[in-house]
Parts: C-alpha cells; sequence; structure tokens
C-alpha cells in the first residue's frame, strides 16, 4: 500500500518552495514586454476568431502570459500573502482591460464583422467549460511546482482557453452587442475563477508555508481577510457550476422530449428555441408542414412532466409569417449583429420559399378537373434515406365527400408531378 501511496505522491519531483514563488510572483507583472506580448497576442487571436481559423487561435493562446496573475491569486489565497493576492489582481484587472481594448479596436476597425463559429462558441459556457477549468488549472499549478517542467503548460494554455472570450467580448463591445459581450466575459470569468480555485487546491495540498507578517494582530487579520475572500471565491464557483449542471441536465431532457415527440414522429422542426432562465421555462417550436390544434398542443403540453421538464411551457408556432418575425425581433433586439439566429432566417428563408405554394390557384385548377375535390393541401417534405443526396417528396392532401377512384387519382398525380415538375408526389385524403 505504501509503495502505491508513493507512486501517486504529489510531493515526488517537487521544486522548492521559495524558487516556485520567486518564479509565480515574476510572471504576474504586467508592465514592458509582457504587456506588448498580451496586445499581440490579442491581435492573433482576434484575426484568429475573424478568418476562424483553431490553428491561428491555438498559437495566440501560446504566447499569451494571462495565466501569471491568475495563478499568482490562486497562491496569494492559498499562502495567506494579502499583498501577493493585491498585487495579481491588479494585474489580472490591467491585463483584462488591455486586452479588451485591444480587441475591441481591432473588430471596430477590422471591415470583416461576419460571425464565426469560433466567436459563437464563446458567448455561452456550459458545465464542460468549468470542467475544463478546473482540472487545466490543477494540471497548469502542479506543473509549475515541478522541478522538471515538461510539457504540460503549453497544453494548459490551450485548454483554458483564457484570451478567445476577451476577444469576444471585445468584439461584443466594437458592434454595440452586449449579449456577447456580458456571455464571453461570463465565459472568461468562470475561467479565471476555476484556475484559481485550482491553484488554491494544490497550495494548500502541498503544504506551503504560511507568509510571515509583521506582528500577530495583522497575520490575524490577513487570515480572517483572505477566508472571506476564499469563501467569496468559492461559494459563487458551486453556485456557478450548479446552474451550468441544471441547464445542461434541462437541454437533455428538451432533446429527448423533442426526438421522442416529434422527430422520430417524422415531423420536421424548423425552428427551436430553449429559455432556461425565464419563469417559467419556455420551449419555442415551429414545424415544416405539421399543424397542430389547441387539444393536441395541450397533451403535448401536458406530456413535459413526463421527461421531468416542469414549469415549463410549450409554445407551437403554426404560421411562417410570425416565425419570421420572432426571429427578426431578436436580430432588431442584438442590435442588428449578426448571430445564430440569423444563420437560422437564411435557411428559414429558403425553405418557406421552396414550401410555399399557391393553394388557392392549385385548389381552381383542381376543381375544373376534379370536381369532387372540395380542398387541397401542398407541400414539400424532406426525407432522410441516409443518402448524399436528399430525397424531396411532395406531399398532397385532398379534401372530398368521397374517395376519387383510382383513374382519377393516377391522373391527379400524373397532372401534379407535371405542374410542380416533382419526381416523387404523394397523395392522401382527408375525409
Amino acid at each position: 500500500m505504501s509503495k502505491i501511496v508513493n507512486f501517486i505522491d504529489l510531493h515526488n519531483g517537487e521544486e522548492d518552495k521559495n524558487k516556485v514563488l520567486e518564479n509565480v510572483k515574476s510572471n504576474i507583472s504586467f508592465r514592458g514586454s509582457n504587456l506588448w506580448i498580451l496586445a499581440c497576442a490579442i491581435v492573433v487571436a482576434s484575426v484568429g476568431l475573424n478568418v476562424n481559423s483553431t490553428a491561428v487561435i491555438i498559437g495566440a493562446m501560446l504566447i499569451s502570459p494571462l495565466m501569471g496573475p491568475i495563478i499568482g491569486a490562486g497562491f496569494g489565497l492559498g499562502i495567506y500573502d494579502f499583498n501577493l493576492l493585491k498585487r495579481s489582481l491588479k494585474n489580472l484587472f490591467i491585463a483584462t482591460l488591455a486586452s479588451l481594448i485591444v480587441s475591441t479596436t481591432y473588430f471596430f476597425l477590422s471591415p470583416f464583422k461576419e460571425l464565426q463559429s469560433e466567436l459563437l462558441a464563446r458567448t455561452s459556457p456550459n458545465v464542460y467549460d468549468i470542467f475544463i477549468a478546473f482540472f487545466g488549472g490543477l494540471v497548469g499549478v502542479i506543473a509549475i511546482t515541478r522541478v522538471e517542467k515538461g510539457n504540460p503548460i503549453p497544453g494548459v494554455a490551450i485548454a483554458t482557453a483564457l484570451m478567445p472570450p476577451l476577444c469576444t467580448a471585445g468584439y461584443g463591445l466594437a458592434l454595440g452587442n452586449f449579449k456577447f459581450f456580458f456571455g464571453a466575459m461570463y465565459l472568461y470569468t468562470i475561467n479565471c475563477v476555476f484556475i484559481c480555485l485550482a491553484t488554491f487546491i494544490i497550495v494548500k495540498f502541498l503544504k506551503y508555508p504560511i507568509a510571515k507578517q509583521l506582528n500577530a494582530k495583522r497575520e490575524k487579520h490577513v487570515k480572517y481577510a483572505i477566508t472571506l475572500l476564499t469563501l467569496a471565491l468559492i461559494l459563487p464557483s458551486i453556485f456557478f457550476a450548479y446552474q451550468l449542471f441544471q441547464e445542461k441536465k434541462y437541454k437533455q431532457k428538451v432533446e429527448l422530449f423533442l426526438n421522442t415527440e416529434f422527430l422520430d414522429k417524422g415531423y420536421t422542426i424548423l425552428y427551436k428555441k430553449t429559455s432556461f432562465i425565464s419563469n417559467p421555462k419556455k420551449i419555442d417550436l415551429a414545424f415544416l408542414a405539421k399543424k397542430f390544434d389547441r387539444n393536441e398542443i395541450k397533451a403535448l403540453g401536458k406530456k413535459l412532466k413526463n421527461y421531468e421538464l416542469n414549469n415549463t411551457v410549450l409554445h407551437i408556432i403554426q404560421d411562417s409569417t410570425n416565425l419570421k418575425q420572432d426571429i427578426l425581433n431578436e436580430i432588431s433586439f442584438n442590435n442588428k449583429t449578426v448571430s445564430e439566429k440569423d444563420v437560422i432566417i437564411n435557411q428559414l428563408k429558403k425553405q418557406i420559399s421552396a414550401t410555399k405554394f399557391d393553394t388557392n390557384s392549385i385548389l381552381a385548377e383542381t376543381k375544373i378537373l376534379f370536381p369532387d375535390i372540395e380542398n387541397i393541401a401542398v407541400s414539400n417534405q424532406t426525407v432522410d434515406d441516409n443518402k448524399p443526396t436528399k430525397k424531396v417528396v411532395t406531399l398532397i392532401l385532398y379534401q372530398s365527400k368521397k374517395e376519387l377512384n383510382p383513374r382519377d387519382k393516377e391522373k391527379l398525380l400524373l397532372w401534379l408531378k407535371n405542374k410542380f415538375k416533382a419526381d416523387a408526389v404523394e397523395i392522401y385524403r382527408r375525409e
């Protein structure tokens, strides 16, 4: 048993604690060359986000010195060194402010302001970002305390991804999109907090000596102040983690509900929006062809409880005009900035255009040829048959007092195929 304990003991290969502290303190300051390196790294990262280049973003993260003051703050908390903590937080603030100024200036001056997936990914943190920041921070501080530093530190800089959220926040400021700004700053804050928390845990575990104070009274005051700061760091962290975990669980339940009640039944979801933070929570949906009556919507609303989607309201948008208006309203809310919904609206326009039929004209022509038909509806449906090219089927739903005879049905089928230039047409009767 002792061999196993010795095998995993973190004290093995540990650097002298005084040397580690000197190294940590030397990497805190953001003056002179460090500030210039940070500014250049921010520009490189902003360009990478602008052109959606993951390789460029990784390169920027490798040269960024942002980890220094965060690690310093964790050490300051762990050894009750108020001066180290104060210096670290001051330099982290300077680094953050400088990064925001540089990234905002870049995106303001850049002629290319299209939203890319790399930018969009930094606007909405999730529970996995907490795991990445915390365990990445653990790896980083363990590497710093080793005699042989090895190669984990560059990997930690990439994994914890401190710079992209800052650049995205600058993008939000440059375009006046505060939703992007606050979302990116929330992700940046989570990364900083959990890296700092991981550092604090390792410092305590390795039993770094507590910083000496001028007198016992001051030492007592410093311990109380830093204990309160530590609690102020840990308690919100637990809340962040719990909230993001609950949101992730909720979204998984929503996906299960949508798959079971709609997608598995062949209904194509055209638009989906989930509001987790509202009270009650809300699921907005719109469908390509399926229309629901009030009783069906009410029944679906009751089924939400079967999926543990409590305190949730289901809202089904039934016509494309309202759907487009909802998306346009959201774009206006985002200060006319390209957002995730803008990508959707372009798809919607194409889909609505492709499925739009003049039913009144079609019905008038159909009644001349087939007087028994009282009403008719036409829509295109995409069939996923696991082939590279999706098959589009034109669906015809007609209403009549009696079924068309086989001969008339065949005539109707051939006429509609020719009219719509469709390869596949299916006809169904509604009584």
